[in-house]
């Protein structure tokens, strides 16, 4: 055994009894691999461009109560990802995990949702950041604002991605050095608004208002909300707004071969970024809540934030520039996401293609030898996020003419398939880990007996709300529906399944007779040499 291929520190070591060399370059602190998950789940992303989903399926109840509630939910499933990634430390993370502990199979589907999930995920977070920028230079600017249109606001999602491409293929180290920016950026930015948003309006909403008051804006039911279907339906629908907020912690998992001591620092800021998240997002929330304007007559001005979001109250109850400054708050911390979600989703393809998982393996898995970063991996996932988000350029009114609701469809079915693939994804491990009881050998950080309550109702969360995701979110959506058209469909299921259909069958036919899951990649004396 060459010295070139001894592992020289205790994370190399671990990595070599994983199988794999060391590749990338290990520079990121625990800090900056909790920055990046927390860049991910980002609340001035999620919290701003899926506020309308949350208000207008449930009212306010669906975010003063369902935000920290769903947000236990996930700290559940969190605390079984970092028992896990402490144990198995890769860039595979969540796919390599599954097929550690339920064979090739379980890797290869895990796999596959890990990353539509992933890249759908990269692709949602920069179209609303997007939307945001438009939004931010439409306040500063009247005129900008009489020339939108979906188109300007794709192309403003394609400036994006390819801001958020080249930054990821100049250095590694960069996207650290960003992401613990990104983290001071989140803390400051959403201290900034909530002071703003609690100081400068003239009038809040009282406190019967934010925790108590209940609507009906998605047409189903007629827009009741004592019945079955707005309990059971409806306001489930608004429960998106958490659980697409909280997600792609798993970037901690992705980013482990390149942080020191990742065994507890990548376990740690999984859990560490949900919590504070969680307590930030909620905090935020609330205060844009308490924020919504009155109408005319005295009343709050809940049809007006259910048909333009929650850049309605900023407009509505701040001067121009201060709402302006708001917007653009949010629109960078949602920059700061897009090119973290962008690095996160190209580990994974880098180390899927590592594996041989995906078609043309050989060009995804190429290092730059300088920059020690996977860059055609990265320009993959950037094409494939704006091919898939093609459909946000047809307009989507289920209002009238008279009285229009613009309803960004193709974006929550883009946010759908993200939350349904990463999930799913987390879901397989998480259930095969209780499957294996105390065979499982931990790692440095470990939930003890506790995994056998945690993983349980982390595995029948996920299935609740994937059930949820794939349901249409108007009943013009529903094909049995008199007013049923195909620009209302929520084409999640439909990628989603067809996804697994074509997985299904290319596992059966070819797959299974060449996938055997994580390959080597060091000598394999050396990983003997931890055996004996």
């Amino acid at each position: 055994m060459s010295d070139d291929t001894m592992p020289k520190n205790a994370d190399e070591e671990l990595l070599a009894k994983l199988g794999y060399k060391q590749e990338l370059s290990r520079t990121w602190s625990g800090f900056s691999n909790f920055a990046i998950s927390f860049s991910i789940i980002s609340i001035l992303a999620g919290c701003f461009t899926t506020f309308g989903q949350g208000f207008n399926n449930g009212g306010p109840v669906a975010i003063s109560w369902g935000w920290p509630i769903v947000s236990a939910f996930i700290l559940l499933i969190g605390f079984t990802m970092s028992e896990l990634v402490s144990a198995y430390p890769t860039s595979g993370g969540i796919y390599w995990w599954a097929a550690k502990m339920g064979g090739p199979r379980a890797g290869f589907f895990t796999g596959w949702l890990n990353l539509i999930g992933l890249v759908a995920v990269t692709a949602s977070v920069a179209y609303g950041c997007a939307t945001f920028i438009d939004l931010t230079l439409s306040t500063f600017s009247t005129g900008f604002a009489e020339g939108y249109s979906l188109t300007r606001v794709f192309l403003i999602f394609v400036i994006v991605l390819a801001l958020a491409s080249l930054l990821n293929i100049f250095s590694g180290h960069l996207m650290a050095i960003m992401n613990n920016v990104s983290v001071w950026w989140h803390v400051v930015g959403a201290l900034a608004i909530v002071l703003i948003l609690v100081f400068l309006p003239d009038g809040h909403q009282s406190f019967s208002y934010v925790f108590t008051e209940r609507f009906n804006n998605s047409g189903y039911d007629g827009g009741s909300t004592s019945g079955m279907t707005y309990w059971l339906l409806v306001m489930p629908f608004g429960l998106l707004l958490t659980q697409y907020t909280i997600t792609g912690f798993d970037a901690s998992a992705h980013l482990s071969e390149e942080t020191t001591a990742a065994s507890e620092g990548a376990a740690k800021g999984i859990w560490r970024s949900i919590f504070y998240s969680a307590i930030g997002g909620w905090i935020l929330l609330l205060a844009f809540l308490f924020a919504v304007p009155d109408n005319a007559a005295g009343d709050p001005d809940n049809a007006g934030v259910g048909a333009n979001g929650v850049a309605y109250i900023f407009t509505s109850v701040l001067d121009t520039n201060v709402a302006g400054t708001v917007l653009l708050i949010s629109a960078v911390g949602q920059f700061f996401c897009s090119t973290a979600c962008m690095t996160s989703a190209s580990r994974m393809t880098f180390a899927f293609s590592r594996d041989k998982a995906i078609p043309g393996s050989s060009l995804w898995s190429k290092v730059n030898p300088r920059t020690k970063v996977p860059a055609n991996a990265v320009l993959l996932v950037a094409v494939v996020a704006a091919l898939i988000t093609l459909p946000a350029l047809v307009e989507v009114n289920i209002g009238t003419e008279e009285d229009p609701l613009i309803v960004p469809t193709a974006f929550y079915a883009v946010v759908s398939v993200a939350v349904i693939g990463l999930y799913l994804a987390f879901l397989i491990p998480i259930w095969l880990r209780w499957r294996m009881g105390d065979d499982f050998q931990p790692g440095s950080w470990t939930n003890g007996s506790k995994y056998k309550w945690m993983n349980i109702i982390a595995v029948a969360e996920i299935a609740i709300i994937c059930i949820y995701f794939i349901l249409p979110f108007v009943p013009a959506g529903n094909p049995f529906n008199d007013e049923f058209s195909w620009k209302f469909v929520n084409y999640a299921p439909i990628l989603t399944l067809g996804s697994l259909a074509v997985l299904a069958v290319w596992w059966a036919v070819s797959a299974k007779h060449w996938f055997t899951g994580p390959q080597v990649t060091i000598d394999k004396a050396v990983v003997e040499a931890f055996d004996e």
